[in-house]
């Protein structure tokens, strides 16, 4: 039998993360947007609280809670400002990696860092000439005696001027494609690596965005995570467990748009009546309740599937793609029901708006999910 109610646990957990972004989040989320800053201090505050890596093990000094748990997370902290939840989750992409194929060693230094102290971590596959062709990456490592060389550039890197250590994906030759692929974890204060300047986005603008430069950066063989031939292996499955995560922090960001348009069309008036007795604006209303309730069953899914030993890519693609759609459609909306007001800052739905953009593009583009999908159809 079906069951689609959460745990106490899990209720406790959704309101007291609500709570943080409403009370954290949502007062400074504007100024950081405008200065293109994240806030520290916050994530500090929510490290504290165990919103920050949920998903280590209680061996390694985490949480130990589940991936729906932290996609729970996720969303309400979204609903807050996703900027700001984009670079926090970016320390469980981060770690994930180290979660799938971390050695013991690699697992208690690595893991037990961000356990034990809030610190942010960063996870290093795209570059200028491979975003969502990962296997295209031209950074390349070389082995020189028992350690590891790397060279390349890395692009769009989340947590890039804020990470105490990136897992960064290099290759022993840009011929091999996806067979020359490997892995490393990198301490930020390696000598070479240099993070660059943090990039004017169009929207979350609050998370943490930059290049990343390896100029002869020695990394020790105890820092390899995964060998010539299976790092691609890792990006592909550490993307599949960080997707549903995408998808909550889509939802959230729909719940504050329908919260934001339902009481503003309870205040506005138009024709001698508030706006949210006119059809059009109740039929917008309505579509995106449809999409949020759509999107919430969708990552759900995808987070139990993980949870369980469920290997079903398929439906993490799912959950990315038409939640990442959704949002972007009903940020517009949004913008739509606010009319003129919604086209300044001085109202939140102009800021959801520019946010909602980039689901569509980072971790697959929404047309690189439909690619994945449509090959499992055909493969099957």
């Amino acid at each position: 039998m079906l069951d689609f109610t959460l745990s106490e646990e899990q209720k406790a957990l959704t309101d007291m993360a609500h709570r943080f972004a409403k009370e954290k989040i949502v007062p400074i989320a504007a100024q950081c947007d405008e200065k293109s800053e994240f806030p520290v201090d916050v994530f500090q505050e929510a490290w504290e609280l165990g919103l920050v890596n949920p998903t280590i093990p209680e061996s390694y000094g985490g949480p130990g809670l589940h991936e729906l748990d932290n996609c729970l997370i996720a969303e309400e902290l979204a609903w807050g400002c996703i900027g700001v939840e984009t670079t926090i989750m970016a320390n469980t992409l981060g770690l994930t990696p180290i979660l799938l194929a971390g050695s013991e060693e690699q697992k208690k230094k690595y893991l037990g860092m961000l356990a034990s102290e809030p610190k942010f971590c960063a996870y290093a596959t795209t570059e200028a000439g491979a975003g969502s062709d990962v296997a295209a990456l031209k950074t390349k490592f070389t082995k020189v005696g028992d350690d590891y060389v790397l060279n390349g550039e890395k692009a769009w890197i989340t947590n890039a001027n804020l990470a105490s250590f990136f897992v960064i994906f290099a290759t022993i030759d840009p011929a091999l494609k996806h067979k020359g692929i490997a892995a490393f974890i990198v301490d930020r204060d390696t000598p070479g690596l240099h993070p660059g300047k943090h990039e004017d986005k169009l929207g979350q603008r609050a998370s943490d965005t930059a290049t990343v430069t390896l100029e002869d950066v020695r990394v020790p063989k105890q820092n390899l995570l995964a060998p010539e031939g299976k790092g691609f292996k890792l990006a592909m499955e550490t993307f599949n467990q960080s997707r549903p995560g995408i998808a909550a922090g889509a939802s959230g960001l729909m719940r504050r748009c329908l919260d934001e348009c339902v009481a503003y069309a309870k205040e506005r008036k138009t024709f001698g009546t508030e706006i949210g007795n006119h059809q059009m604006i109740q039929a917008m209303l309505a579509d995106m309740a449809i999409r949020i309730e759509a999107t919430q069953l969708l990552y759900r899914k995808a987070a139990w599937n993980l949870d369980h030993g469920v290997r079903e890519p398929i439906v993490s693609s799912f959950a990315k793609a038409f939640g990442a759609d959704s949002a972007v459609q009903t940020a517009t909306d949004a913008v739509q029901i606010f009319g003129g007001n919604g086209y300044v800052r001085e109202y939140p739905v102009e800021k959801l708006y520019r946010d909602a953009k980039l689901l569509q593009i980072y971790e697959g583009t929404s047309q690189i999910q439909r690619i994945v999908i449509a090959r499992q159809l055909l493969a099957g």
